[in-house]
């Protein structure tokens, strides 16, 4: 089926929200599908993963955002409710450590980063860089980032509470380039020159591998991840339109163009 017969399926409204990681894809997805139906309108929110999923499950929205997968309990939920629910991949994306452009620091290990996010390394000079206090950035609870992080970085161990908590993607990359000796997580898609990426290695420093499509695509960036749309079942009909043109070759390729690894 082509996009253009896809188009009947998308209602005058789609809305879609959730996972900040996922928001400057599927606005970007959103501007190019409404290019080709202007008779479609979709409405994209971000606010975190959890966020998403709560309003899914709430008939707040047709589309939840996620950049990672449903929780156990979340799927109880949905289940207490007869909800069915779709999980759809729409793209993968690597979790970048970015510092100020001006840090000398170009590389650090799994076990550095989670000694800094926990509160035990408060210094750079710990870890080879200037004598200054480091200043952690971090997206809030109600993130899949933040999850992600805390489960494959941290070894579920507890963020420090001197960890400053931001309601999105966009502010940690605003702190970070204003602030010399912080430190945060963002998606690759939000790296820009504002802000450097580490050099990150799970080996014990044998091997660091920047963030970049390739290292994504080779599996050697360890800090990488699926990017997924869940919807209702009973919103099939509503929301395959956008969905297949997302997992169109178009769409990938908008995908790749602004910093997010294809599905296919």
């Amino acid at each position: 089926m082509s996009s253009s017969d896809n188009a009947t399926s998308v209602g005058p409204v789609l809305s879609v929200k959730g996972s900040d990681t996922v928001l400057p894809l599927t606005q970007k997805e959103a501007e190019a599908f409404m290019r080709l139906h202007p008779n479609a309108s979709i409405t994209v929110v971000g606010g975190g993963s959890g966020t998403g999923i709560t309003a899914l499950l709430d008939g707040l929205t047709d589309i939840c955002m996620s950049s990672r997968e449903m929780k156990f309990s979340e799927r109880l939920r949905f289940k207490e409710k007869r909800m069915d629910i779709k999980e759809v991949i729409v793209g993968l994306d690597a979790i970048a450590v970015v510092v100020h452009p001006d840090n000398p620091i170009q590389q650090m290990t799994r076990e550095q980063l989670e000694d800094i996010f926990t509160g035990k390394i408060t210094n750079w000079n710990q870890v080879g860089g200037e004598d200054a206090q480091i200043i952690a950035y971090s997206r809030e609870s109600s993130s899949g980032t933040y999850e992600f992080f805390k489960d494959h970085v941290l070894a579920k161990k507890n963020y420090a509470a001197s960890v400053l908590n931001m309601p999105a993607s966009g502010a940690i990359v605003q702190s970070v380039s204003q602030t010399t000796g912080a430190i945060g997580y963002v998606g690759l898609g939000y790296v820009t020159s504002r802000i450097k990426s580490l050099a990150i290695s799970y080996d014990h420093g044998q091997h660091f591998v920047q963030p970049s499509i390739q290292s994504v695509k080779d599996l050697s960036y360890p800090i990488a991840r699926s990017l997924y749309y869940f919807y209702a079942v009973s919103k099939q009909h509503q929301v395959a339109g956008f969905v297949d043109f997302i997992l169109s070759e178009q769409g990938q390729k908008y995908a790749a163009e602004i910093g997010y690894i294809p599905v296919n």
